[in-house]
């Protein structure tokens, strides 16, 4: 299904892989010039020739969001490269963590929220801005279903994606009168390399992870990509401040 867009640029971050590189090639799909982004500038700039093979417009401009300056630098360079930002998929995360909440430590705990939280909070800051001058913009930042709920032995990423909620929901109700709409995809399990990397060692297990969505399997990045693009598009011109669960059914048990 063609989806219809008001604007002409998007930017993902986390774009070198999975989620993101899915994303990024849907929207150079449906015709939009793409800044991708990343820390991985191999993958980043992987992105960039698959969408560009496509018939796509893309750019590549790597970027740690942990970082203020970096972003700024990242958003002068999709203007520079584009000159606007219509929509924003921030995407880029991090998932370390693997025991329980008190077997956690510091560096962790320091990681974890720097990446998913400071550079989700950093790129709306710096992002916004762009939208306001323009009269208009939508915003995607990537959460969880661990955001909806809990998620044993990964507190401090539960943590994380509840928080990455919070900034959505607050940008959301901040900025609604101006034209610019903030919503968060709330992703169960999804074929992604991580994915791969974490089971591919016990078939068993990701077999126990598919049982648990009621579809009775793991989700695509496709599928992911699709919600990103709806909720950025002009159909979804009156969602705002959402999170949009993309599970299987896993939050409906």
């Amino acid at each position: 299904m063609s989806m219809k867009f008001s604007g002409q640029v998007a930017l993902v971050t986390g774009a070198a892989n999975g989620i993101g590189r899915a994303t990024a090639q849907a929207f150079a799909a449906e015709g939009l010039k793409v800044v991708v982004s990343d820390v991985d500038a191999a993958g980043g700039e992987g992105t960039v020739e698959l969408i560009r093979a496509a018939g796509g417009d893309a750019v590549f401009i790597r970027c740690n969001v942990t970082r203020d300056a970096e972003v700024k630098a990242l958003m002068e360079g999709t203007l520079a490269a584009y000159g606007r930002l219509d929509y924003a998929f921030n995407n880029a995360g991090i998932e370390i963590e693997k025991g329980k909440l008190a077997d956690g430590d510091e560096a962790e705990f320091d990681a974890i929220m720097g990446v998913n939280v400071k550079g989700v909070w950093l790129c709306m800051k710096h992002q916004i801005p762009l939208m306001l001058a323009q009269g208009a913009g939508a915003i995607v930042n990537t959460a969880s279903v661990a955001g909806l709920g809990a998620a044993p032995k990964m507190s401090i990423y539960a943590a994380s994606k509840h928080a990455v909620i919070g900034l959505t929901k607050s940008a959301a109700v901040e900025y609604a009168k101006k034209k610019v709409r903030v919503n968060a995809v709330c992703p169960a399990v999804i074929d992604t390399d991580m994915f791969r990397r974490a089971y591919e060692a016990d078939p068993k297990k990701a077999e126990f992870v598919a049982t648990m969505h009621p579809v009775g399997r793991i989700g695509k990045v496709e599928e992911i990509a699709a919600a990103v693009l709806y909720l950025c598009c002009d159909a979804a011109g009156f969602t705002t401040g959402h999170a949009l669960a993309v599970d299987g059914g896993a939050t409906a048990i």
